[in-house]
């Protein structure tokens, strides 16, 4: 039996079909953030949402080497120490992975079951993109910037190591970095260590883990992750939208007390200050509205003021006057390009990109 034939290809659930064996499997290696853990500015390194392609791999800071090469002036190889001594840079950054939301939609797109857990905001130590490309000299014909991970595995049929690429003017533009800290601490193995890629404001897709090296190439880069995966699609067979930059979404942190099964909500009346964090990747928040009706009315929430970081995410609150009964919580954010969150969004074949509202069931007692 070939590579190709023993691959499990992407398809879409049958009516009625419940979580696959296959994606609980991947729902064990894989895990959100516990949304009460948006109480945290900076999520605890263990708490930030993970997604592994294939396998950990091993690596060592002492002996891990950053090769880069292609269309530039003078290849070069660099080891942390090397690195390090290029300067530090620290950043917040809010990640969330493109597939977010995904579990939601009908019919479900088979693969990693997420539903709105998949994001956390860390601070990353490391070296600016730029400056490890300006030092190694960009040549003239670079036009990709392609970043390759140590993580080998089969995907649809195609065996790869996971790459992606940047186009040259996001590369430098982005602000990105290759870091080999999170928290303050060295990369946790599940987050790269020992370097990774950090595009602020990108899908997480872009951010590769356990960087081993980077190329300039002089055509536009159609690896599998670019070309196949992360796209936008309603058929199998269109060529799709590339996906990029993280949409508005806002998480309110879940009040009161849960049902431990349906994660239901239970508060007593009077007023309960609903809190939450939201983010974009597209321009800073600029508004959050709540609805505590199941959206038929909408309340304007209260943002903290802005950070100093421009891709990460921002608090808001909102104080409700709770009455008994059942009540639907939803809420939905703009930013300031005028993207807004919608209470659904639009439905696509790999489930990415699905920024629909979040809806939080709460009984007031």
């Amino acid at each position: 039996m070939s590579i190709e034939q023993f691959s499990v290809r992407g398809r879409l659930a049958d009516t009625g079909e419940g979580i696959t064996g296959d994606e609980l499997q991947l729902a064990a290696r894989n895990h959100g953030i516990p949304l009460e853990a948006l109480r945290y500015d900076v999520t605890p390194a263990g708490l930030h949402y993970v997604l592994v392609h294939y396998d950990i791999p091993a690596g060592s800071a002492a002996t891990w080497r950053l090769e880069v090469d292609g269309c530039v002036d003078q290849p070069m190889s660099f080891g942390l120490t090397e690195l390090r001594a290029m300067g530090r840079r620290t950043v917040r950054v809010t990640l969330e992975c493109a597939g977010n939301g995904r579990a939601s939609l009908q019919p479900r797109p088979i693969s990693q079951p997420w539903l709105n857990e998949a994001v956390g905001t860390a601070e990353w130590t490391g070296v600016l993109l730029s400056d490890l490309l300006e030092n190694a000299g960009i040549r003239s014909d670079a036009v990709d910037v392609v970043f390759t991970g140590a993580d080998h595995g089969v995907e649809r049929g195609v065996e790869q190591d996971y790459q992606r690429g940047l186009s040259l003017g996001e590369a430098l533009g982005s602000g990105a970095i290759i870091a080999w800290e999170m928290n303050g601490d060295p990369l946790p193995p599940q987050h790269g260590y020992p370097l990774r890629l950090v595009v602020p404001g990108w899908y997480g897709m872009a951010s590769v883990k356990w960087l081993r090296s980077i190329e300039l190439i002089d055509h536009e880069f159609d690896g599998f992750q670019n070309a196949v995966a992360y796209r936008i699609r309603q058929e199998a067979g269109e060529l799709g939208t590339a996906i990029t930059r993280i949409e508005p979404r806002a998480l309110l942190v879940p009040p009161g007390f849960p049902d431990f099964m349906s994660r239901h909500r239970f508060v007593a009346a009077g007023t309960v200050t609903l809190e939450g964090k939201a983010w974009s990747g597209w321009a800073p928040i600029e508004r959050v509205d709540v609805s505590t009706d199941a959206g038929v009315t909408w309340h304007p929430a209260k943002l903290d003021a802005p950070g100093n970081d421009e891709f990460a995410w921002r608090s808001f609150s909102h104080d409700w006057a709770a009455t008994p009964g059942e009540h639907v919580i939803t809420v939905r954010a703009v930013d300031s390009s005028g993207r807004e969150q919608p209470v659904e969004a639009p439905w696509n074949r790999g489930g990415f990109a699905n920024n629909s509202a979040q809806r939080i069931t709460v009984l007031v007692t």
